[in-house]
């Protein structure tokens, strides 16, 4: 998602996408404003990228806005390479180990949050509106298996609770997956309260949300269902 070096992630390359739509813009009477916030989801736990120093940070839910973080930073940025400093400050506050799979290992969830405001003005009607868009850029530590990363005392405790919110996001998927169905008259509860990540992803996936998931598949054979291995895949 970050990418390191000249292999730029998703993240860095929307960022930039962001900021050359802006400056092509020829509309005098539309400017557009740009916030991000970084944050690190770690054994269930919210840490400030930006300000690492602010200690855990507590969800709220707003009946308007849904789950929020309290006292996240968020930043004003004007151009890709303001934005871009703030990312790279934030990626190096990122919880990282090493374990047998991966020497820089994620060990948390990271969200980056762009808050696009577009203002329009309506010189005749002396009005001006608001259109604002939020993006979330999400780094999903990967699942991990214990005998395969060698993971023991806080290696194995962070590898059980990534596990277990990537199986809160899968059972809200399925429930939202099982909701979409125009046939089924009672609705399936999704639970997005089981995890710290799927309170702040429920405006990601649901309302009027378009949510994209890439999954990165290893291609070595200790990955590979048993089912598979006996010849049955």
């Amino acid at each position: 998602m970050v990418g390191y070096g000249a292999d730029r992630g998703i993240i860095p390359i929307v960022c930039e996408n962001i900021f050359e739509r802006m400056t092509s813009n020829t509309d005098a009477d539309l400017t557009i404003k740009v916030t991000c916030s970084m944050l690190e989801i770690y054994m269930e736990k919210v840490k400030d990228l930006f300000n690492p120093s602010a200690g855990e940070l507590k969800i709220r839910n707003d009946p308007k806005k849904g789950f929020f973080v309290e006292g996240l930073t968020q930043n004003a940025v004007a151009d890709y390479e303001s934005i871009s400093k703030l990312m790279d400050a934030g990626t190096k506050a990122r919880t990282v180990a090493s374990t047998q799979m991966n020497a820089t290992s994620s060990r948390a969830h990271t969200i980056f949050q762009i808050i696009l405001t577009q203002t329009k003005i309506d010189r005749e009607a002396s009005t001006a509106k608001d259109k604002v868009a939020i993006i979330n850029l999400i780094d999903l530590a990967g699942s991990e298996r214990a005998d395969s990363t060698g993971a023991t005392g806080d290696r194995l405790k962070e590898g059980a609770a990534i596990n277990l919110s990537l199986t809160c996001l899968g059972n809200c998927i399925s429930a939202l997956a099982a909701n979409s169905d125009p046939a089924l008259k009672k609705k399936t509860r999704v639970p997005y309260r089981d995890s710290a990540l799927t309170m702040l992803l429920q405006n990601s996936l649901g309302g009027n949300a378009k949510t994209i998931m890439i999954a990165a598949l290893s291609p070595a054979d200790i990955n590979y269902d048993g089912a598979w291995r006996a010849g049955y895949g």
